[in-house]
């Protein structure tokens, strides 16, 4: 009988020693130990980077997508991304409760986890459909979710799509609900996208009438919806890959003075100098971008000689589920949107 650890090491099969994220290959064998709980997989939630990633690398081809999301399920027992290095979020239903849990669920609960799948064991039978605007794929599977892992019940009040769709991105709008004060001058990197429109939702409620949010995103037909939303006292369409460009366009907005604190919710890679440059040097950088590299930012800043504080999001802070999922229920126009891009059939 396996030692059962908390976190899930004992499905470690290597390297020993690691935890399951930092692990290449972990045993996805659905079956249920005491400190586990067995999921019947509906839809898995890909990280958008790791979705773009795929995406690119196959052309949009739906059948090379299937082809590589099997891939790295059967050779790493997760859906890890080796490029991007990360997961994303499932939805499913309680199948089995291990014996040793005392916890608020019971069998045929409908649940979101709120743990990354790049630690998650899951079992893939079959793909049913990949929704190419939604990051989310369809399948028929089973996952494994730790003692230590967290999860949401899914709501009666809103679908379970949009509840998915939100809740993969929960720590984003929680995190800014944390850092933004009243008063401040806000920059959202990938405003128009899915945690850029919470974000920007979130810092408007925090800066309140005398602070201002200035959205950036690419040309994307998604900016339309976010000028809908009129939350963003500004809105620029610039590359957030081209550090100048950006910077120029938000000094011409606000006043040629750099902002205090920048959010960055994009899904590319290569956009740590963006938000360094823009950002105060006594400001704050928040990276909720899974495409963030650590040794660019730390050596980028370093070399235009900012102390700004940098964060890195890790998807998780108390009430992050609870307060997100409020912010679609008390902006119609927020969750109108949300129904819109995530409802929709393909």
């Amino acid at each position: 009988m396996k030692k059962l650890c908390p976190y899930g090491t004992h499905r470690v099969l290597s390297p020993l020693g690691v935890l399951p994220q930092a692990a290449e290959k972990i045993d996805n064998t659905m079956i249920c130990y005491g400190n586990e709980i067995l999921i019947d997989v509906r839809t898995l939630n890909i990280d958008s980077a790791s979705f773009a990633q795929i995406k690119k690398s196959t052309n949009s081809n739906i059948v090379k997508m299937k082809e590589k999301i099997l891939e790295i399920v059967n050779d790493r027992g997760k859906m890890h991304n080796p490029v991007t290095g990360s997961g994303g979020m499932l939805l499913g239903v309680v199948k089995e409760i291990g014996k040793d849990l005392n916890i608020d669920l019971k069998v045929g609960d409908r649940i979101a986890t709120l743990v990354s799948l790049s630690l998650t064991p899951l079992k893939v039978q079959e793909i049913k459909q990949i929704h190419l605007k939604k990051d989310q794929v369809d399948i028929i599977g089973g996952a494994i979710l730790f003692k230590s892992g967290i999860y949401a019940k899914i709501p009666n009040d809103l679908s379970e799509n949009v509840v998915l769709s939100a809740l993969d991105v929960a720590g984003a709008p929680a995190q800014v609900a944390k850092l933004v004060k009243p008063n401040d001058t806000v920059l959202i990197l990938g405003a128009a996208g899915k945690s850029g429109v919470l974000c920007s939702y979130q810092a408007r409620k925090s800066v309140g009438p005398k602070g201002k949010i200035i959205g950036m995103n690419i040309d994307d037909p998604s900016l339309v919806e976010l000028r809908d939303l009129n939350i963003c006292d500004e809105i620029i369409t610039a590359d957030a890959q081209n550090p100048i460009q950006v910077y120029n366009e938000v000094m011409r907005v606000n006043n040629n003075q750099q902002v205090d604190i920048t959010i960055n919710v994009v899904n590319v890679p290569n956009t740590e100098m963006t938000s360094i440059l823009v950002t105060k040097a006594t400001g704050i950088v928040y990276f909720f971008s899974m495409a963030t590299s650590f040794t660019k930012a730390a050596l980028g800043a370093e070399g235009i000689a900012s102390e700004v504080m940098m964060i890195i999001g890790n998807g998780y802070t108390p009430g992050h589920a609870n307060l997100t999922l409020n912010l679609l229920r008390e902006s119609k126009a927020l969750h109108d949107l949300f129904i819109k891009r995530y409802e929709k059939k393909e």
